[in-house]
């Protein structure tokens, strides 16, 4: 059965479309079970708000009944396995109450009924259905079976739905939905060219590409196939003191297959039928793999992973000219696509041609959305369902408010969606009235707001005339785009610019924060749960040789300034604080003997952990400032990995528990007269903004993109107002709650125009 289901699953997966994915589905299961039916049926999503299910395939029933059986919810035992979304197993389905005969499919002599719901992410997409003609139960091994299978095809079904559509939009053929669906990731609306970016390490990723020179082509892909046979030759020469012959034997048999035979004769015919080198590589790859996952014996099927690892050597050589520089070009309007986007992807981008960001994986409040926020470009994440492979070089429209993509949208809709970006720039362009005027309530409340930023690029006049400061200065983010750790002078630069550009206003350095979704290609950490692991001041204590050097820095570019604060990142416990104390009065002493005239500037602490907000008291002691970071704090307490696409729409940092620890921190800080802020997205949020001015913050410190939305929040309401607000959040039990009232409160107030941020 194990052999079955890892069979099926693959077959299923690697199709190029909804219907030869669903026909080969039932073929399979029919000759895994030895059944005499095996049906699927879908929700038809053409129908919005309405639940029907119809048949899309069978293996034994009528053919023609294929796209024409209909059914809903309330109909039939299909039905009723839809409505429950739990299996039903029955030895004489005639005899249920439900049972509704259809006497056009040819189920006249059927007496047995399985049926178990295909569901995606919470989501019912369909009813599995096995049939037989003799009247008995099915035993528990097929029960199991069968809701194993459904649950693991559920995504592959998706994606083959998705990628349906798609091919339908190209040939201009209308597809069963207009968008896919993923979660916000940063606000606005944005249209161009998608530009799908991908490691060579994930074959799956690469994206399908039409041939514009065929002789290019062709010579392109035979120049990295000699390359590869290069690299093999090397690395055997260079093992031979290491491995005995029988292992380096490896290196000959990879060699030999690039030599000549299918692997390359295939390549080449596909490439001539119109895909690209590294699209046609990628499908031959995966055609000779699973032909060696279906052998019998184990050590042929373990063979599988090396013709892969051929084919991500090969597409990696495809992706780099002679001189080291990426082939890939980007257009004005780029949209950049992939499975998992980098910050050294987005950085790659031109300036000014980056209009917009799509990723497979991550959510909202993943490290690349935060960045697309800072750099105020739209983003849509976590769009699982989206078949990368097939839009390279597509037209695209992305929905960052409502977290939808559209490609090749039919003309209606491309006027709603032009009319939205319009719309857009309107808003920009009357918020722009208030880059003079204060941040000030209605009552004469004063709040400052400062901005996030990583991004050198980002310190411009523009900003600097928006904001009171930077109250999150992230020093990851030129980590992550250099091969190597900076050195003190370099990184000095780079902070003495970010001052300067400030002075006098203040500019909040946070330590290097780098681990859970923030790697450093050079500092490679492979962990379970890096969200729980070594990451933030964790890793800059146990390298004191990288704190210390960037703490000099930092002093360093202080100098004859003074507007510099310090901040420090994850620390769960007085240990941690005091350790990291040390090192920064054991810098500033060194520089001292240095005859270098430096001060020690405020030191500052982020409450970004659980344990953090109940040694508010202790921490205040120790500490000139505190900064909570709520989009860690917000997954803490939650339980919810903010990187995860699956769980990203339970990270919401509008539920009442994260607000009131989000108040008890700011009370507590007030109790020790401590100055305290906000540097999550929250605060950047204009409805988050109104609750946090409710809760007495008199700094907020967010993405460039989002000031100006936020003063025009507190310039529409009363601080009183606010306060009364906020304690009516406290008192609500969710967090869909809060965000009605709060909608509700910005309508009131003539600010409906902003709540699309908020959301």
């Amino acid at each position: 059965m194990l052999d079955f289901l890892r069979r099926i699953v693959q077959e299923v997966s690697s199709a190029d479309s909804l219907d030869t994915a669903l026909k080969m589905l039932v073929g399979s299961v029919c000759e895994a079970l030895d059944v005499t039916v095996c049906s699927v049926y879908l929700v038809d999503k053409s129908i919005p708000q309405q639940d029907e299910l119809v048949l899309l395939a069978t293996k034994g029933l009528r053919e023609e009944a294929v796209g024409h059986i209909r059914m809903h919810f309330d109909e039939g035992l299909t039905g009723l396995v839809a409505q429950r979304a739990e299996p039903i197993n029955l030895d004489n389905a005639a005899q249920h109450p439900r049972f509704k005969f259809f006497a056009e499919i040819g189920e006249e002599e059927l007496k047995s009924f399985l049926g178990v719901p295909i569901i995606n992410y919470g989501k019912l997409l369909g009813v599995l259905v096995v049939q037989q003609r003799e009247q008995r139960r099915f035993n528990d091994d097929h029960v199991a079976f069968l809701i194993t299978l459904a649950a693991q095809l559920a995504g592959a079904i998706t994606q083959a739905g998705a990628s349906e559509d798609i091919t339908k939009l190209m040939r201009g053929e209308r597809p069963s939905r207009d968008y896919i669906e993923g979660l916000p990731g940063s606000t606005g609306v944005a249209m161009g060219k998608a530009v799908v970016v991908y490691s060579a390490t994930d074959l799956e990723a690469v994206p399908d590409r039409p041939v514009t020179d065929l002789e290019g082509e062709l010579e392109s892909f035979r120049q990295a196939v000699y390359a590869v046979v290069d690299d093999m030759t090397t690395l055997n020469r260079s093992m031979q003191d290491v491995l005995p012959a029988e292992e380096r034997a490896l290196f000959d048999a990879f060699a030999m297959m690039l030599e000549g035979g299918s692997l390359i004769d295939d390549t080449e015919r596909r490439i001539k039928e119109g895909n690209w080198a590294s699209g046609a590589f990628r499908d031959t790859v995966k055609e000779h793999a699973r032909i060696f996952e279906e052998m019998d014996d184990m050590y042929l099927r373990d063979r599988a992973d090396d013709i892969r690892d051929l084919g991500r050597r090969v597409i990696a050589k495809l992706q780099f000219k002679e001189d080291g520089l990426p082939v890939r070009q980007y257009p004005e309007q780029t949209i950049l696509v992939g499975e998992e986007i980098s910050a050294v992807q987005l950085a790659a981008v031109p300036t000014g041609k980056l209009k917009g960001v799509v990723s497979v994986r991550g959510s909202g409040s993943s490290h690349v959305a935060i960045l697309a926020r800072a750099m105020q470009i739209p983003a849509v994440m976590g769009a699982s369902d989206l078949p990368v492979g097939l839009i390279d070089e597509q037209e695209v429209f992305i929905d960052g408010y409502g977290g939808r993509v559209y490609v090749h949208p039919h003309e209606a809709l491309r006027a709603e969606l032009t009319r939205l970006i319009d719309e857009e720039q309107q808003m920009t362009r009357e918020l722009l009235e208030l880059i003079d005027l204060p941040a000030q309530t209605q009552d004469g409340f004063t709040i400052s707001l400062f901005a996030n930023t990583g991004l050198q690029t980002d310190i411009n006049p523009a900003l600097s005339k928006q904001a009171d400061g930077i109250g999150l200065f992230r020093t990851e983010v030129p980590f992550q785009i250099r091969t190597q750790f900076p050195g003190e002078e370099e990184q000095e630069k780079i902070y003495r610019e970010a001052l300067e550009a400030f002075a006098p206003r203040p500019v909040v350095i946070r330590t290097l924060d780098v681990g859970g979704d923030k790697m450093l290609s050079y500092l490679p950490v492979y962990e379970e749960n890096p969200f729980l692991g070594w990451r933030g001041i964790r890793i800059s204590l146990d390298h004191p040789d990288i704190f210390i050097t960037q703490v000099r820095a930092m002093l360093k570019a202080n100098r004859g300034l003074g507007n510099l604060q310090i901040l420090l990142p994850m620390v769960s416990g007085m240990s941690e604080l005091r350790q990291a104390m040390s090192l920064i009065q054991r810098a500033h002493s060194e520089l001292l003997e240095e005859d270098c005239e430096v001060s020690l500037p405020p030191i500052g602490l982020m409450i970004e952990v659980p344990a953090a907000v109940y040694l508010i008291g202790p921490f205040a002691r120790h500490v000139d400032f505190l900064s909570i970071g709520s989009n860690d704090l917000t997954q803490y307490l939650l339980a919810v990995d903010r990187n995860n696409e699956r769980v990203g729409k339970l990270y919401d940092t509008f539920q009442p528990s994260v607000l009131s620890a989000i108040l008890a921190i700011i009370q507590g800080a007030h109790i020790h007269n401590k100055p305290v802020s906000l540097c999550g997205e929250l605060a950047g949020n204009p409805m988050g903004a109104l609750i946090l001015l409710g809760m007495g913050m008199e700094s907020l410190s967010m993405s460039a993109g989002s000031i100006l939305a936020v003063k025009r929040v507190i310039r529409g309401f009363t601080r009183e107002k606010a306060i009364d607000i906020m304690s009516r959040a406290l008192t609500m039990e969710d967090g869909s709650d809060v965000r009605l009232m709060l909608t509700q409160e910005m309508e009131a107030a003539g600010l409906g125009g902003l709540i699309r941020a908020g959301r």
